[in-house]
C-alpha cells in the first residue's frame, strides 16, 4: 500500500545516539485502538512528538513493524536510542518525565492506574464484538452475554470515577492517562451506538469532542487503506449502515 503524508519509516537509533523528540510509531488510525492511547495523550497534554504512521501491509505486518518495534507491533515509542513498546509501558515511560500524565491526588492516581490496567487486560468481548473502525456506523447483532457484562462493568467503572473524583474526566477535572486508555471506547460507542447510564452517559461524547480526538477522527476518515481482516470483523459485528470514509 502507498500512503500520502507518511513520515519515512525509520530504524530504532543505535545506542548512544539521541532523538530530539519522542517518535511514536503507529498504524492506520481507522483501526488502531492501541496506538490511539499514547497518541491522544501526547496531543492533549501538548507533549511534542513525531508521528511515524506505517500503513498495515496486505499481508503479515510482523517483519515490517520489527524494523522499529522489538515485538513487531504498534504502538512503539522511540526516544534517546531506546524503544518502548506496548501502550501501558509507553504511558509509564512518559510519566517518569511528565508528571501530568497521572492525577496529582494519590487516591485518584491509584484508581486511575487500576482502571488503566483493567482496560489493558480485560474487556475482551468488547474488543472482539465491537472492533475499532472509526469511519463506519453499525447496527450491531444482539449483544452476547459476555459483551453485556463488559458494558455493565464499563458503566460501573466510569460512574465510580466520575462520582468519586467529581469529573468531568474519570479521575477529576484534568484529562490524564486513564481517559486516554478509554478513548477508543468512545469511538466504539459512536460506531455501534453503545449507550451508558448515569454520569457515564455523557462521557464518550466528552472524549469525542476533544480537539485531539477530532483530529484523529478526521485523519481516519481520509484514509483510503482497507485491511481485509478488520473489515471482515466489522461485517460480522452487524449491519453496516453508513461508511463515512474516503473511497479506497
Amino acid at each position: 500500500m502507498v500512503g500520502i503524508g507518511i513520515v519515512q519509516l525509520c530504524d530504532v537509533p543505535e545506542p548512544g545516539t539521541q532523538e530530539l523528540t519522542y517518535t511514536l510509531h503507529i498504524t492506520n488510525k481507522n483501526y488502531t485502538s492501541w496506538s490511539l492511547r499514547p497518541w491522544v495523550l501526547l496531543k492533549t497534554l501538548d507533549i511534542p512528538f513525531t508521528e511515524n504512521l506505517v500503513p498495515l501491509p496486505d499481508g503479515p505486518s510482523f517483519e515490517l513493524f520489527r524494523t522499529f518495534s522489538p515485538n513487531g507491533r504498534v504502538p512503539c515509542l522511540t526516544h534517546e536510542g531506546r524503544a518502548v513498546w506496548d501502550s501501558l509501558a509507553i504511558i509509564e515511560y512518559l510519566a517518569e518525565r511528565h508528571p501530568e500524565i497521572w492525577p496529582r491526588d494519590v487516591d485518584a492516581r491509584a484508581w486511575a492506574r487500576s482502571a488503566c490496567a483493567e482496560m489493558h487486560s480485560s474487556f475482551t468481548a468488547l474488543r472482539n464484538d465491537c472492533p475499532m473502525n472509526c469511519g463506519i456506523r453499525v447496527a450491531p447483532h444482539p449483544f452476547s452475554e459476555a459483551l453485556r457484562r463488559d458494558l455493565f462493568r464499563l458503566n460501573d467503572l466510569w460512574n465510580d470515577g466520575l462520582n468519586r473524583f467529581g469529573g468531568p474526566f474519570l479521575a477529576g477535572e484534568r484529562f490524564t492517562a486513564v481517559d486516554a486508555f478509554f478513548s477508543a471506547v468512545a469511538f466504539r460507542a459512536q460506531t455501534y451506538g453503545l449507550v451508558f447510564e448515569g454520569k457515564a452517559k455523557a462521557y464518550p461524547q466528552l472524549l469525542l469532542d476533544l480537539p485531539a480526538m477530532r483530529e484523529w477522527y478526521e485523519a481516519a476518515l481520509k484514509e483510503t487503506w482497507r485491511e481485509e481482516n478488520h473489515e471482515a470483523d466489522c461485517i460480522a459485528a452487524g449491519a453496516i449502515t453508513a461508511d463515512l470514509r474516503a473511497r479506497a
